[in-house]
């Protein structure tokens, strides 16, 4: 049977992306979706196309009565946890692809699947490219002693770091921690210079015009340097095929997951 899937943000840059592959698939059934601006037009109209005879909802709770079995969300930071934690009371799994939460956010998040045994997971970036980007960072890590991570972004971003980024810092800094010369606290002149202190890792945040997401952590030795870079381009298609893995994959977990690279490498 195809999973039911309720996509909020669904005609946004990737939302609408994601809501056009689950049409054309056999495995995904769209079972609602939720833009507030759009809020009560028909789905295919808003895409310039013919009725889908799907009704656009304001909320998540107006899609329950089509009783959806994960919920798929990109939108906001400011909205997302109280729609997950909603969703989790529902009976609904959730697969997260909005940034902006924080580490006490996902604590409550995971609480609450694990209450419900239910699975959640979520991504700053849900691109198998950019995973494995990731993955080899944290591995070069294990044997390389120093590094530091810049985040690029379009001028228009306002997190920063991206979640992308943030994610990558944080498991960074379970792996070791970065040795470093001069200590940023001892940095002569503006210490800020020396970018974000997150789990250990300098982080420096980039945000211009021609810029749309790319991260890049480097590695450094005597005489040598590493460089695990990725760049995304302007289409949402790099997104789809990761976010639909993990909508199969949220059915068969329990509490948080976090990083496409766990689906890709289970621990």
């Amino acid at each position: 049977m195809p999973i039911r899937i309720c996509v909020a943000g669904a005609t946004g840059w990737t939302g609408s992306a994601i809501v056009k592959k689950i049409l054309e698939s056999e495995d995904f059934e769209l079972a609602g979706a939720i833009a507030r601006q759009t809020a009560g037009r028909d789905l295919g109209e808003t895409f310039g196309s013919k009725a889908a005879g799907i009704k656009i909802a304001g909320s998540f709770n107006e899609t329950l009565a089509s009783s959806p079995q994960v919920l798929i969300d990109y939108t906001s930071s400011e909205s997302i946890k109280e729609r997950t934690l909603a969703a989790l009371d529902a009976g609904v799994r959730v697969v997260i692809g909005t940034s902006g939460l924080t580490a006490a956010d996902y604590n409550e998040i995971d609480a609450k699947a694990q209450e419900k045994q239910l699975g959640v997971i979520a991504a700053g970036n849900f691109s198998i490219t950019a995973a494995l980007a990731k993955h080899f960072s944290l591995l070069a890590a294990k044997y390389l002693p120093s590094w530091e991570i810049i985040d690029y972004a379009s001028a228009g971003k306002k997190d920063a770091p991206s979640g992308t980024t943030l994610e990558l810092a944080e498991e960074l800094g379970q792996v070791a921690q970065p040795q470093m010369e001069v200590p940023v606290e001892q940095t002569f002149g503006f210490k800020g210079a020396r970018g974000a202190t997150i789990a250990g890792s300098q982080v420096h945040s980039l945000r211009l015009p021609g810029f749309i997401i790319a991260f890049e952590t480097i590695f450094g030795l005597p005489d040598e340097r590493l460089t695990i870079r990725h760049d995304a381009g302007a289409g949402a298609a790099p997104y789809v095929a990761g976010t639909l893995l993990a909508a199969q994959k949220v059915m068969e977990l329990t509490g948080l997951t976090r990083g496409m690279d766990r689906l890709i490498f289970p621990a």
